[in-house]
């Protein structure tokens, strides 16, 4: 007989929390995208922010943002000394559009004293009378523990008090916050403990952990395994200082490691799961930064093989190097292209590309040696997909000729301008045959690669509307070996209208060259895509 799984609630702080990260800044349509993003996927509380604080948060607390999840306001217990009645703070809370208010409470005696300059009891009033004000307007309480670990380290007694008193006064979560992140998993094992055995019931407890030693993950899961039935974190990890728990990484090891799996249940369905890679991309997309490869379950490197000995086993048997099947959380398996590839690498890749070509074709042997050779000048292509699939196509059975490039020129003038300033500007001139009609076009640029890619990209006869969606997403330099004689590789990430992203490369001694060598593989490689000539890959 299966034992029924106990429900562990997912509450996401990104919008509050998250907004604290340096260079994150929110706007109010921000927010109502990424509350849509949350809300779908099925985590159980979304909180938005902290009305009253400042224009942004009270615009977007005018009204409910979520359909299934409840909406959560964050903000300050009142203010010592302060009836519950006349504080502007808590009645911001009261009156937003929310179901819910998250406290934030202070539980070191250390803080009380020196951040709010008020008493113990005084503390513990304000928890009481705000937790009492919000079960009042009919919202659903809880109370952020503030610093509770190393409160509880310092004063076990008086964090207790705080934690018991937002219990007893009706808080639906007590919330333990690791606020400067710096508690292990064990301590936090030991502290749960405690707090259970002495009355608050681990399903009315939180965890909040930042990620200051890298283990908010491990910290979060240790607190499940004592006890605690809420998880607070964010997407992506994002966060002040070194961020929060990952709630990205979070749910895939609750959802399908057995530890957990077998134990809990979450909001989150094993179709939801699916779409969490998705997420995770579409949340670094909304903040214009390019997705860790390397991030756990969901990044482009996640479930990827480079060496030859464990692509051949991963061919014959997924499991051997794989921890969770990929596809279980969107993700997909990668077989690197490199030098230290075997024949099973190249096999693998070429399948899943669409390219079928025997094990014995001595085209094979010769793209194979060509990659190596290639990638001894210094071409990366485990990290250029697309130019690799190019590469592949146009020595197996050729690619067509959409256009070609017959000179470009680029020119980086220093010069003054009419209000005495100095500016540097760069001019491409690029030419391009297309149908065997030749065509000019002049650009400036910020840059000579700018200048190159829309001088290029100006005029391609009847292809030009084809690439109008075409972007250019990150722009990688690297140089391969010392001097200002250098030979230099540049890496090209772009992507389009349809969602899916590829990467090219270029070698040269001349930075210039090797742009333009990415550039026109992207153009290449989009054109192909478009005519589902290629693109399977990236369009995973």
């Amino acid at each position: 007989m299966t034992m029924a799984r106990e429900r562990l609630y997912l509450f996401d702080t990104t919008l509050r929390d998250g907004q604290q990260t340096p260079g994150i800044d929110f706007s109010v349509e921000d927010k109502i995208a990424i509350a849509k993003l949350l809300d779908e996927f099925g985590i159980d509380y979304v909180e938005g922010g902290y009305p009253g604080a400042n224009p942004t948060d009270t615009a977007f607390f005018q009204q409910k943002r979520t359909q299934s999840a409840k909406f959560v306001a964050f903000g300050m217990t009142k203010r010592a000394g302060v009836s519950a009645s006349n504080d502007p703070g808590l009645a911001a809370l009261v009156q937003s559009k929310s179901d819910a208010i998250c406290f934030v409470a202070k539980s070191w005696d250390y803080h009380v004293r020196v951040a709010l300059g008020c008493t113990n009891e005084e503390n513990l009033e304000s928890i009481k009378a705000s937790v009492e004000a919000a079960t009042g307007a009919a919202k659903e309480a809880m109370v952020d523990c503030e610093h509770f670990f190393d409160g509880f380290k310092a004063n076990p007694e008086y964090a207790m008090a705080c934690a018991k008193t937002a219990y007893d006064a009706g808080a639906r979560w007590v919330v333990l916050c690791d606020t400067n992140g710096g508690t292990q998993p064990s301590e936090v094992r030991a502290i749960v403990d405690k707090v259970i055995a002495a009355g608050i019931p681990g399903d009315h407890l939180g965890i909040h952990a930042h990620d200051d030693t890298g283990q908010a993950v491990a910290n979060s899961l240790a607190a499940v395994e004592a006890g605690v039935r809420q998880i607070q974190g964010t997407l992506n990890g994002i966060g002040e200082r070194c961020g929060n728990a990952n709630l990205i990484s979070i749910v895939p090891t609750l959802a399908l490691k057995p530890a957990f799996a077998d134990r809990f249940e979450t909001g989150i369905s094993a179709e939801a799961l699916t779409g969490i890679s998705r997420l995770s991309r579409a949340f670094d997309e909304l903040l214009n930064r390019a997705p860790e490869a390397q991030a756990p379950y969901v990044g482009a490197s996640a479930f990827a093989t480079k060496a030859g000995i464990h692509a051949s086993a991963l061919a014959k048997e997924p499991a051997t190097y794989e921890h969770v099947p990929p596809e279980a959380v969107g993700n997909r398996r990668r077989v690197m292209v490199s030098d230290q590839g075997g024949k099973a690498n190249f096999l693998a890749e070429l399948k899943r590309r669409g390219i079928d070509v025997p094990r014995d074709d001595h085209r094979l042997d010769a793209l194979i040696a060509v990659v190596k050779e290639r990638e001894a000048e210094g071409y990366a292509y485990e990290g250029a997909d697309a130019s690799f699939e190019l590469l592949a196509r146009k020595m197996l059975h050729g690619l067509p000729e959409f256009f070609n490039v017959t000179s470009f020129r680029c020119m980086v003038e220093r010069r003054f301008d009419a209000n005495g300033q100095l500016k540097t500007v760069s001019e491409a001139i690029v030419k391009v045959m297309v149908d065997g009609e030749e065509k000019m076009s002049v650009a400036e640029g910020h840059g000579p690669v700018n200048a190159l890619d829309i001088a290029l990209r100006k005029d391609l006869g009847k292809y030009q509307n084809e690439i109008a969606d075409l972007e250019l997403a990150d722009f990688k330099v690297r140089i391969l070996n010392g001097g200002t004689e250098a030979i230099t590789r540049v890496l090209i990430e772009s992507h389009d209208a349809s969602g899916a992203r590829w990467w090219t490369v270029g070698v040269s001694e001349n930075i210039i060259d090797a742009s333009f060598q990415a550039l026109m593989d992207s153009i290449v490689y989009k054109l192909m895509k478009n005519r589902d000539m290629a693109g399977l890959v990236a369009a995973e």
